[in-house]
């Protein structure tokens, strides 16, 4: 079969070493569906009905030129060369191949062009296949991957067609090889849901990934359905209904990587609903959790514990809750030493208080800043970034030192035994700080710390 399209190379440039070691990218975003077969693993052997007789037998130099492209492309695919790889698929396209080696082509172009990212590239192609192969035994993987690209193009309703293509494929194949079709049929109500999903339509998502639990699937596969439920709940905004179900998730999946979200968005979820106390508990459960948990997967624990932290100690903060402000920045103090985190930590926790009228500790805290950012210390050379937050520090000792001055000044006015008409300054005077500190809040919680 000729592709009509132009060469990048010669075949001499196409011909790579299949063991050159070309380094691989950094991994994509895995797409949340059950386990399907990978994505770039060459097709499963197949067939159609047309047979090769009409295309002459090529050579058996070319027949081994043609086999080692084909090879070569699903090597450089497989380390993330997409250029050699479309080269070596296009060049298998363009010479004088079987049927069959040109459906494998035609699938690994279109792969290429999907790992890429080059959605448009990968969909067109894979619509070619389905135009010239419309009876290959690997139908439902074709449709599947074509509905992923349409879905990363915002073409949803085709992307949902195509992949309701792939379950009505699945009937039509023989029954050899049930398991493999029983799972892309699965995977493809998965993605069906999933799209409904990033198309915002998170109620008819919500229906199918309650669906989806009820199946016999993997357990990981399952967790994984019974999340996406509860966050499709959260984003429809029926928080009381997604609570729940986030509690299902979490009390029957304590192991799942999703733990560390859930409780970041069941927390959320019990704030807006006013159920501050739950809230609280639930983000002190994900800040305080067990390290047999975190140790798993501590990049992914350590971002959602800082931001669900964050995120609620500056609310309670503004609130004027400032105990539990307090709490929960002491607990997230204890989650890393590292100066960079935990001085601005100290320093949310000189504020918190400073409002409680706890003046000694307060001053405790401004003042390990200032000396652990001193120029000539370890930490305060290393890190010219917490020079600011020293300065805000030493701003705020200057202001309680101030404040002390002031009162013991009163005091003394007043020792004929006068009662002064007021409260004292230190308890009457507002937290100020400078411009860039305004009304001596905490940083906002859009930027984590």
């Amino acid at each position: 079969m000729k592709l009509r399209l132009p060469l990048l190379l010669s075949l001499a440039a196409a011909r790579l070493s299949a063991s050159e070691h070309t380094p691989a990218p950094e991994a994509p975003h895995a797409e949340h569906a059950p386990a399907s077969p990978a994505d770039d693993s060459p097709a499963p052997a197949a067939t159609d009905a047309h047979a090769d007789t009409h295309t002459p037998a090529p050579s058996p130099a070319a027949a081994e030129e043609i086999l080692s492209l084909l090879r070569i492309g699903q090597t450089k695919l497989d380390q993330g060369d997409y250029t050699s790889a479309e080269i070596a698929y296009r060049q298998v396209l363009n010479e004088n191949a079987t049927r069959k080696q040109d459906a494998e082509a035609l699938t690994g172009l279109g792969r290429t062009y999907r790992k890429k990212g080059d959605y448009t590239k990968a969909a067109a192609v894979y619509e070619k296949f389905l135009k010239e192969f419309p009876e290959d035994l690997n139908l439902p993987t074709i449709y599947l991957e074509l509905g992923r690209s349409l879905r990363a193009l915002g073409a949803y309703k085709q992307a949902i067609a195509r992949f309701y293509s792939v379950i009505n494929s699945t009937l039509k194949l023989p029954e050899s090889g049930p398991d493999l079709y029983r799972q892309l049929a699965r995977t493809a109500q998965f993605e069906i849901a999933e799209t409904y999903f990033q198309s915002g339509d998170y109620l008819t998502a919500n229906r199918y990934f309650s669906k989806l639990k009820l199946l016999d699937l993997a357990p990981e596969d399952r967790a994984r359905a019974h999340f996406k439920s509860a966050y499709a709940l959260i984003q429809a905004g029926e928080d009381k209904s997604a609570a729940a179900t986030m509690r299902g998730f979490l009390d029957q999946n304590p192991d799942d990587e999703n733990v560390p979200e859930a409780r970041y968005l069941l927390s959320d979820s019990l704030r807006r609903q006013g159920q501050i106390n739950e809230s609280l508990l639930v983000a002190l459960d994900l800040l305080k959790a067990e390290s047999k948990y975190t140790e798993k997967d501590p990049k992914r624990w350590a971002y959602w514990q800082r931001k669900t932290g964050n995120q609620l100690a500056n609310e309670f903060y503004e609130r004027g809750d400032f105990g539990s402000s307090l709490l929960i920045y002491q607990t997230l103090g204890k989650l890393s030493a590292e100066p960079s985190w935990n001085l601005p930590v100290t320093y949310q926790i000189g504020l918190c208080l400073e409002r409680m009228q706890r003046f000694d500790r307060a001053r405790e805290c401004y003042q390990s800043i200032v000396d652990n950012v001193k120029p000539g210390t370890t930490d305060g050379a290393a890190r010219p970034e917490l020079a600011d937050l020293a300065e805000m520090a030493a701003w705020r000792l200057n202001q309680l030192a101030w404040l002390q001055d002031t009162d013991k000044q009163l005091s003394q006015f007043f020792s004929n035994g006068q009662a002064p008409s007021s409260t004292s300054v230190s308890a009457q005077a507002p937290i100020t700080a400078p411009a860039h500190d305004a009304n001596g809040s905490p940083p906002s919680s859009s930027k984590p710390l």
